[in-house]
C-alpha cells in the first residue's frame, strides 16, 4: 500500500516535535488524535462521539463514530437500536458501543487552527510533566546553567531542558550576574504549579557549601569524611563541622588541602566567604568550645534539658567570641544546635556574688537566722529552703561550727516556713478556682496549681487538653535569633518528660485514655555488653560531674562567704579537751 506524502509529513512532524521537546513520540501522536477528534466534532456536531486513530507506521488517519446500543433510540447521533446493532455485530449487547466509519475530513482554516492549539497544549503539558519528573529527583544537587535574563534582581537560569530561578534573597550579597554568565547553584525545591514546574535554586543555602566541599574533597565524596553540620552567613563567614571515619585521616587538613587549595576553591565560588572548618565531637561541651574558635573558652556550664550552655571567656576574649554583630556566636549556635550565652569571668563572678547574696537573704528571712548563718548555708551549696528542711540532718551538722541540735532547729524553722507558704498558696489556689483533683496527680504541687490557675488551666480537662509546650514553653529560631515563649509552668524547672507525664496522668483521670495505654514494655538487654556500655556511659557522666565540682571548688568564694567562715571558726572553735569532756558529760546524762 502506497503511503501519501501527507501521511509521511504527519509522522515526520511527530518525530521532530518528540525530539525537540524530549518527550515520547506516542504522546505527540495522541495529541494529534485529540486534535483531529475535536475538529471532527465541529464538523459532524458536538454531540457526536468521534474517535480518531493514527497508524504510527503508515500515518493513515481513521475516523469512527461511536454509537451506544440501547433498546429505544432517542438521539440518532449517539445511539443505535439493539436490532440494528445486532445486524452489524451479532455479539453486541445493551450498553456496548458500535463503531461506524466516517468519511475523511477536509480541514478548514478554523478547524486547523483549533487542532493546532490542541496539539500545542498537549505537547506543552507533556513537556512540563517531563521537566518535573526529571528535576524532582535532583533536589539536593548542584546544577550548572547559563544566565538567561535578570528580572527585578531574580536570576533566570537556562538549564538546557528547563528554566530555573534564583530569587534575589537566595543570591550571595553584592554578587551580580549578567546575561550569558555561567552559574552554579543548589536545587532546594521543585514545585508543580499551574504555569509549569518551578525549579528554585539557591547560592546561600548551607548545603550549597557542603556540596561544593564534596566536589573538591575526594574523601567527602567517598564517605571517609562526613560533614555533620553547616552554618553560613552568606558572603561573609561560615562554619562547617567535619568528622573522619578513618582515624589516620585528619578531617580538617583534608578539607583545607595542600596549601589551602581545596578550601580556596570553595571560597572563590562563594565570593570570598571566610570558612572555619571545625572538628566535630560527640561531647557537646567540646564541640561548642571548638565552634567558638578562634576565641578561647575558660569554662562551660551545660543545661542538657533546655539545650542551653553558658560559656565563660576571659575579659579580653569577649569581643572575639561574640564576633562582629554577634556573628561568631550566632554561627556557633546554628552549627551546634545549642543556645549559647557568653559572659566574661568578671560577669560570672558578679552573677555568683548576686546569687549568693539573694540566697543568704532568703535564708535570713525564711529561717529567722542571722546573716552569718545564712551565708554559711549559702556557701555550702544550699539554694532553697526545701533543701535545708528536708536534707539529711547530718549534712547540715557536718558544716563547720554546726551541730545536730542546730541542724534540727534549722530544719524545724524551714518546715514551719514552708507550711505557712503552703497555706497561703492553697488559699490563692481556691480563690483562682483550681480544682482539688489536680493535687492527686504525681509531681503536682500547690505552687504549680496556682501557676496553672493564673494561666486559665483550672480543671483536669483543661490540663488534659494541653500540649507539653503549653506547660514548659518553647523556642523559635528565625534568622539566627532565638525567641523564647514561656509556658504555664516555666518557672518550675520541669523537663519535657515530666511535663508529658503530668499531662498523660490528667488524660487518664479525665477518662480520655486508659492506664493500660501508658504501659510501654521496656526491651530487655540483649547481652551483658549493653549493660557494660551503659555502665561506662554513667561513669563518664559521673566523671564529668566530678570535674565540674572540682572546678567549682577551685574558684574563690565570695568575700561575704569567706568572712562568714572565719567568723564561724572563731565563734565555734574550742579546745579539744573541753569538747571531749562535754561529750562525756552528755553521754552520762543520757
Amino acid at each position: 500500500m502506497a503511503v501519501s506524502a501527507n501521511r509521511l509529513e504527519l509522522l515526520q512532524i511527530a518525530d521532530a516535535v518528540a525530539r525537540e521537546k524530549v518527550i515520547d513520540r506516542q504522546i505527540v501522536i495522541e495529541a494529534m488524535e485529540d486534535a483531529i477528534q475535536k475538529a471532527a466534532r465541529s464538523r459532524y456536531g458536538s454531540e457526536t462521539e468521534v474517535k480518531a486513530e493514527i497508524n504510527p507506521k503508515t500515518g493513515e488517519i481513521r475516523l469512527q463514530r461511536l454509537l451506544q446500543v440501547v433498546e429505544e433510540v432517542e438521539n440518532v447521533s449517539t445511539e443505535i437500536s439493539f436490532e440494528d446493532a445486532h445486524v452489524r455485530n451479532p455479539e453486541a449487547q445493551l450498553g456496548d458501543f458500535i463503531s461506524e466509519p466516517l468519511p475523511p475530513l477536509d480541514f478548514g482554516r478554523i478547524a486547523a487552527q483549533s487542532a493546532k492549539q490542541v496539539i500545542v497544549q498537549k505537547v506543552r503539558e507533556a513537556e512540563r510533566d517531563r521537566q518535573y519528573d526529571e528535576f524532582k529527583d535532583r533536589i539536593g544537587e548542584i546544577a550548572n546553567g547559563v544566565v538567561k535574563r535578570v528580572e527585578y534582581g531574580n536570576v533566570i537560569v537556562d538549564m538546557g531542558r528547563a528554566e530555573a530561578i534564583v530569587r534575589r534573597d537566595e543570591l550571595i550579597p553584592r554578587e551580580a550576574f549578567r546575561t550569558g554568565d555561567r552559574i552554579r547553584a543548589y536545587i532546594y525545591d521543585v514545585r508543580r504549579e499551574q504555569r509549569g514546574p518551578q525549579i528554585f535554586l539557591s547560592r546561600t543555602h548551607p548545603q550549597f557549601m557542603a556540596k561544593l566541599f564534596a566536589q573538591e574533597v575526594p574523601e567527602i565524596y567517598d564517605g571517609i569524611i562526613e560533614i555533620r553540620s553547616v552554618a553560613r552567613d552568606p558572603g561573609s563567614r561560615a562554619k562547617i563541622a567535619v568528622i573522619s571515619r578513618d582515624s589516620s585521616i585528619d578531617p580538617v587538613g583534608a578539607c583545607v588541602g595542600m596549601r589551602g587549595s581545596r578550601v580556596q576553591a570553595v571560597v572563590g565560588e562563594l565570593q570570598g566567604e571566610k570558612i572555619d572548618i571545625i572538628p566535630w565531637n560527640p561531647d557537646a561541651a567540646t564541640f561548642i568550645v571548638n565552634a567558638l574558635q578562634p576565641a578561647e573558652v575558660a569554662k562551660v556550664v551545660l543545661d542538657e534539658d533546655a539545650e542551653r550552655i553558658e560559656v565563660v571567656v576571659p575579659d579580653d576574649q569577649l569581643s572575639l567570641a561574640i564576633g562582629r554583630r554577634g556573628q561568631n556566636v550566632r554561627l556557633a549556635s546554628q552549627l551546634t544546635g545549642w543556645d549559647i550565652d557568653i559572659m566574661t569571668e568578671a560577669d560570672e563572678s558578679e552573677r555568683r556574688h548576686k546569687e549568693f547574696t539573694e540566697r543568704s537573704q532568703l535564708f535570713t528571712e525564711a529561717l529567722n537566722v542571722d546573716e552569718m548563718v545564712a551565708q554559711l548555708l549559702a556557701s555550702e551549696g544550699f539554694s532553697s529552703v526545701e533543701e535545708v528542711a528536708y536534707v539529711d540532718p547530718d549534712e547540715i551538722a557536718s558544716i563547720e561550727g554546726f551541730d545536730v541540735e542546730t541542724a534540727e532547729e534549722l530544719q524545724a524553722r524551714g518546715r514551719e516556713h514552708l507550711d505557712e507558704l503552703e497555706a497561703k498558696l492553697d488559699e490563692e489556689r481556691r480563690e483562682l478556682g483550681v480544682a482539688d483533683e489536680l493535687r492527686e496527680l504525681d509531681g503536682m504541687t500547690t505552687a504549680m496549681m496556682v501557676a496553672l490557675g493564673k494561666d486559665g488551666i483550672k480543671t483536669i480537662e483543661d490540663l488534659a487538653g494541653c500540649a507539653t509546650d503549653d506547660l514548659i514553653g518553647w523556642s523559635e529560631r528565625k534568622d539566627g535569633e532565638v525567641t523564647r515563649f514561656k509556658g504555664a509552668l516555666s518557672g518550675f524547672d520541669l523537663s519535657k518528660t515530666e511535663a508529658e507525664q503530668i499531662i498523660m496522668q490528667a488524660r487518664v483521670a479525665a477518662g480520655w485514655i486508659s492506664a493500660e495505654d501508658l504501659i510501654v514494655e521496656e526491651p530487655e538487654a540483649e547481652d551483658d555488653e549493653a549493660v557494660e556500655d551503659a555502665g561506662e556511659d554513667e561513669g563518664v557522666a559521673e566523671d564529668g560531674e566530678t570535674l565540674a565540682l572540682e572546678a567549682a571548688s577551685d574558684e574563690e568564694l565570695a568575700p561575704e562567704a569567706t568572712e562568714a567562715l572565719e567568723a564561724a571558726e572563731a565563734m565555734f572553735s574550742a579546745p579539744a579537751e573541753e569538747a571531749d569532756t562535754q561529750s562525756d558529760e552528755d553521754e552520762e546524762a543520757r
